[in-house]
């Protein structure tokens, strides 16, 4: 293997934001039933309502400005997640607190998954917010290097308070093109780690693989209310707008009745099981 070729090696080792957030905020106990059929059947749901997202908002007009309708799209995002998690602990706490013995504890011992996707958007956006107070300036700026620094002091001994002034001015242009392609890549980790965080109810099918359909319809349906009380995003006919708007609870509750059942009839995996009656 040339050198070239351990280099573009190296940098494809490298995880990327996307992949990362993966990590921390999907789904990955190892012995959790993985049903092809099922992953189909949320991938397939998942895509369609995207389709028809970008078909409505391709035929009609936006009732506010491509700004607002993104941002819009954000706070609907963090409200999910917001529901995701508070429904998480609820159900994980019910769980821990219902079953008989040992399985409290055991569904104790499983709750790093759902730390880890709860903690894994709380991660990005620190990370968004040191890269940007370090881009505007507020953590340390030029001006706070000068004559009074021992380390300017010292490389001006040695080098020259020219070169050295040269010197720290390009050390801050570096570092301030590292804070820009960490804010990208912070940006990019914490929106896929909310939108894996909220298709997969922050890992709770970790503790048991029956939490996320039971918790998904009270997501989203509760997103259903907020956005019947805000409004619809096009100006669209209201029978349009509410088959859209109604599209996508329905749809979830569909499939999470299915997934339960095919649970239990394939696998075992019941109610009756996840509290251990």
């Amino acid at each position: 293997m040339t050198t070239r070729q351990r280099l573009v090696a190296q940098v494809r080792s490298v995880p990327n934001p996307i992949t990362a957030a993966q990590a921390l905020a999907g789904a990955s106990r190892p012995d959790r039933v993985e049903d092809p059929v099922i992953a189909w059947m949320q991938a397939a749901r998942t895509v369609l309502g995207l389709v028809a997202a970008a078909w409505l908002i391709l035929a009609y007009p936006l009732r506010a400005g491509r700004q607002d309708f993104v941002l819009g799209k954000l706070e609907e995002l963090l409200i999910g997640c917001a529901i995701a998690v508070v429904a998480g602990v609820i159900g994980i706490g019910l769980c821990i607190i219902l079953a008989r013995p040992p399985l409290g504890r055991v569904y104790a011992r499983r709750l790093g998954g759902p730390l880890l996707a709860f903690g894994a958007p709380v991660l990005g956006v620190g990370a968004i917010w040191l890269t940007t107070a370090a881009l505007r300036g507020d953590i340390i700026t030029p001006d706070d290097v000068g004559p009074h620094d021992i380390t300017f002091g010292l490389f001006g001994t040695f080098l020259g308070t020219m070169f050295t002034g040269f010197l720290i001015v390009l050390l801050f242009v570096v570092a301030a093109l590292v804070c820009v392609v960490v804010l990208v890549a912070a940006v990019l980790f914490t929106l896929a780690a909310l939108v894996y965080g909220v298709n997969c109810c922050f890992r709770t099918g970790d503790v048991h693989q029956l939490l996320p359909a039971l918790l998904s319809p009270l997501l989203v349906w509760s997103l259903f209310g907020f956005q019947l009380f805000d409004g619809p995003d096009v100006a669209a006919p209201p029978e349009v707008v509410y088959a859209f708007m109604l599209g996508g609870p329905l749809s979830v509750t569909a499939l999470s009745l299915w997934e339960i059942r095919r649970l239990r009839a394939r696998y075992g995996v019941t109610l009756g099981s996840l509290l251990g009656r």
